[in-house]
């Protein structure tokens, strides 16, 4: 990125292309996991590249869940890793969580990988290199599980997740938290809470609140969490994403 400003009205989105692009080269990030960053971007643009207010709430419940939460795992695919590295660790070591590497397209030196790469930034607790159980009712190799990581925790956090895993972690009572920019995908309406956000921006704002909200009553989080309506909060999404589009349209029309 060196060749590009930071004055570069595109500069966070280039940024965002050469970190993965650089996962790519580092064997992290799979090349599908271009596809999905292309197609999160166009999403991106639908919201106007900003943290709308019901992202904010959801990002704000998440915090409460992952406060509560007695078993709480954050889940590390090759694009977080590639994008979110740093932001992970410190949500984990903020909440007191052990991280677990799962991914769609596995080979186990990838999975290596990506777990170097997250004690490369503190991590201390990284599970998900030898899986010993199984998610029920997947096949493939996103059902690897590993006890003790996201087999056995109450809530599991899982940013740019697919959605027959988030489906199937439901179905074992598990409270999932996602970050997804689709408010329309399965994963979006099947998660507990679900912040339609840029994960580049739900990160950080997350490990915020996590730090802003700790010393917060228990009942008060209860509270956040009782209130929080998941529906609801996807369908204002859709609505910010038609008002943002709406908005661009009319100054054609000046």
């Amino acid at each position: 990125m060196s060749d590009v400003p930071p004055s570069h009205p595109r500069y966070a989105s280039l940024l965002t292309r050469e970190k993965l692009v650089e996962g790519v080269e580092r064997g992290i990030t799979g090349l599908n996991g271009l596809i999905a960053q292309g197609r999160g971007e166009a999403l991106d643009y639908l919201l106007g590249e900003v943290t709308t207010p019901p992202a904010e709430e959801a990002e704000r419940a998440a915090a409460a869940l992952l406060l509560l939460a007695e078993r709480p795992v954050l889940s590390v695919n090759g694009n977080a890793a590639a994008l979110v590295p740093r932001e992970m660790v410190d949500l984990a070591r903020k909440i007191g969580a052990p991280l677990e590497v799962n991914i769609f397209y596995r080979t186990e030196e990838r999975v290596r990988r990506i777990a170097d790469h997250l004690r490369s930034f503190g991590a201390e607790e990284v599970f998900g290199e030898t899986p010993d159980a199984s998610v029920p009712g997947l096949d493939h190799a996103r059902g690897k599980a590993s006890r003790g990581g996201i087999f056995d925790a109450d809530v599991v956090f899982v940013p740019l997740e697919d959605g027959d895993r988030c489906e199937a972690l439901v179905r074992m009572g598990k409270r999932v938290v996602t970050v997804d920019l689709n408010p329309l995908s399965r994963t979006a309406r099947t998660s507990t809470v679900t912040i339609v956000d840029n994960v580049v921006r739900a990160l950080p704002n997350l490990i915020s609140l996590v730090g802003e909200m700790g010393g917060q009553r228990e009942a008060e989080l209860r509270e956040i969490v009782a209130s929080y309506d998941n529906r609801a909060v996807l369908r204002r999404s859709v609505e910010a994403m038609v008002s943002h589009l709406s908005r661009q349209f009319s100054t054609f029309e000046e």
